[in-house]
């Protein structure tokens, strides 16, 4: 009775192989499987920190918002299948974005100031590659009909904040402006829609946020009494680029590729001729152009556009983190040295000629050269 291997052999018409022969061919099939494995596509996973009206998959407000919606990446990419990239919007905004940093669930990230200083704070690899969103204002909204009209009279009400969010330290450096902190305030940690639902019946005094409360603003079933807009630089809330340290260190050249897409799309959405487009764009995800067109009033839109890690954002952010530790939003000191990196954004700024179109900031807020 003849062997399995001489039947498969006569089978196929192959002549016989000894045992050796075929355990060196078995082995060089197996080396072939490891190498289509290697080959496999990079997945590049990017994460915003909030989220579309009706969990749209799209986002607000930012340059990456537009590069996302209009394809910027994809279009670059479209010749390179071995990159490939998936959106993540987190309706637990920045707390959220940081679990998933943790749980190695993202690459690059788009996230406030405040979370990405927590995240940095309970051990989060990160580095900040470029803004996107920055010097943005925050409001503080009171339900329709409310006498309150200072941040003052806060004392002793009903306050809603999201707590751990960009706008979080923001409201606390306002509040210690007008002698208040957070203990004066019964405050209650609320997400978006659930603060938008209390204002609206009213079951809350106040809130601080930003987008949603110009929706109930414009729609009279909230009045704005406060902003950031036009008051001290030092409450603007920032949102930076993040990329994780793993990432950067194994694929610098798709960093760089992706952060120059990113830039293009701030030259794009930075230039006054094209703010229609833009918040057509935006409003995407679900929030009417009218309030894109309230935050932006009375601001210049390159300012609010510029990718640029300057010294004001750097200083912004290292004060951000010693407020952090003084107010107990963390338990320890946040170094930030050695956690940004500019040379993408500023090697993009180069090969697309857009030296001197953004302008640089020194710490202290004053353009530099001036």
């Amino acid at each position: 009775m003849p062997m399995p291997e001489v039947i498969m052999a006569t089978r196929f018409r192959i002549p016989f192989l000894p045992r050796w022969t075929a355990l060196v061919a078995l082995g060089c099939a197996l080396l072939g499987m490891g190498a289509v494995a290697q080959a496999e596509p990079l997945v590049v996973r990017i994460g915003f920190a909030s989220v579309g009206v009706d969990n749209r998959q799209f986002a607000g407000g930012s340059s990456v918002a537009v590069a996302h919606a209009e394809g910027y990446l994809e279009k670059a990419f479209k010749d390179d299948p071995d990159v490939r990239f998936e959106w993540y919007f987190f309706k637990g905004a920045g707390p959220a974005v940081n679990e998933a940093i943790a749980n190695g669930q993202l690459d690059f990230a788009i996230q406030g100031d405040l979370p990405s200083v927590i995240g940095r704070a309970n051990g989060l690899k990160t580095k900040i590659l470029m803004a996107s969103g920055a010097h943005a204002p925050t409001y503080l909204a009171v339900p329709e009909g409310s006498t309150l009209s200072t941040v003052k009279e806060l004392k002793g009400k009903k306050v809603a904040i999201f707590r751990g969010t960009n706008n979080h330290l923001a409201v606390v450096k306002v509040l210690a402006a007008n002698g208040l902190s957070e203990r004066d305030l019964q405050v209650l940690n609320m997400d978006n829609a659930t603060t938008n639902s209390a204002l609206a019946s009213k079951d809350i005094d106040g809130a601080f946020g930003n987008w949603p409360l110009i929706s109930l603003h414009l729609a009279n079933r909230a009045k704005i009494i406060y902003s950031t807009k036009g008051d001290d630089p030092a409450f603007e809330r920032h949102s930076m680029v993040l990329v994780t340290e793993a990432f950067e260190s194994a694929h610098p050249e798709t960093v760089q590729k992706i952060i120059t897409e990113f830039v293009r799309a701030a030259r794009w959405s930075s230039e006054p001729a094209n703010f229609d487009q833009v918040v057509a764009i935006w409003a995407r995800s679900g929030t009417p152009e009218a309030v894109f067109r309230y935050d932006f009033a009375d601001t210049d839109v390159r300012y609010r556009n510029s990718p640029i890690v300057d010294p004001f954002l750097v200083e912004q952010y290292r004060f951000q983190a010693r407020q952090a530790k003084e107010f107990a939003l963390v338990r320890r000191d946040v170094d930030v040295r050695g956690w940004f990196e500019p040379k993408y954004v500023d090697s993009a700024i180069k090969s697309l000629g857009l030296e001197g179109y953004w302008t640089r900031y020194d710490s202290k807020g004053k353009p530099l050269g001036s």
